[in-house]
């Protein structure tokens, strides 16, 4: 079993750039929050009914970008696409969408030999797993945050990133549902429950907890030894 690593030195949120940046094909909004010299890219899928201007994944984010690693955050639907409803629980078209943003990443010079991870929450880590499953070795680790892991299918049993899913302790139902696909992961997984939290972790301290598993797994496997690894494997 990996070791725990520790969460790198604070970088000051002075010392990261934000860019607004258009995802083709459809050209959908994100933000790309970018350190100086970052040490990886994690790719954010929202849930139902969510944004890219989502203020708990704001705040991961923002965690994350303090840990030396550059995010991106975005829509993952047009405003037309919006108003069907049934397109925010569409898990093939939001994975879809995640892949057209990695194919998007790896056109652009100062993103491409990052070493890749997605964090998805509610739906969006349904379609993250999905994604990840089909774009293989491109994706070093997966996060879930209140996540429905169970909706990816049979895309966990694909999975090679590895994934870890974070649950509230209050979130008796989501738990179970994350126990459930935590069993038919193969790669290398982890369930994290926050105790006291509730499904979107309202509660004092519960987004911290959630900042310091995501930054800990991300740095773990996102590392330079493990893309070093995963990058081989592709060539």
């Amino acid at each position: 079993m990996a070791r725990a690593v520790p969460v790198r030195t604070r970088i000051s949120v002075e010392a990261v750039e934000a860019r607004e940046v258009r995802i083709p094909p459809l050209g959908l909004a994100g933000t790309l929050n970018m350190p100086s010299v970052p040490a990886a890219l994690v790719v954010f899928a929202h849930g139902s009914g969510s944004s890219r201007f989502s203020p708990r994944n704001m705040f991961v984010a923002e965690g994350l970008n303090e840990n030396g690693m550059a995010t991106l955050l975005f829509d993952l639907l047009t405003t037309a696409e919006e108003q069907d409803r049934a397109n925010v629980f569409n898990i093939p078209l939001l994975a879809e969408r995640l892949i057209n943003a990695v194919h998007w990443i790896a056109r652009e010079p100062d993103l491409a030999r990052l070493p890749l991870g997605f964090f998805g929450a509610s739906t969006g880590a349904a379609a993250a797993l999905v994604a990840a499953a089909r774009l293989g070795n491109r994706i070093g680790a997966v996060v879930s945050r209140g996540g429905r892991p169970d909706l990816a299918g049979a895309a966990l049993e694909e999975v090679s990133a590895p994934t870890l899913l974070i649950v509230g302790g209050a979130d008796c139902d989501v738990i179970e549902l994350n126990e459930q696909a935590l069993e038919r992961l193969r790669a290398p997984k982890a369930l994290k429950i926050v105790p006291g939290a509730s499904h979107l972790f309202p509660e004092p301290g519960t987004l911290e907890a959630v900042v310091a598993h995501a930054a800990r797994w991300f740095i773990r496997y996102l590392g330079s030894g493990h893309a070093t690894a995963r990058a081989a494997e592709e060539e």
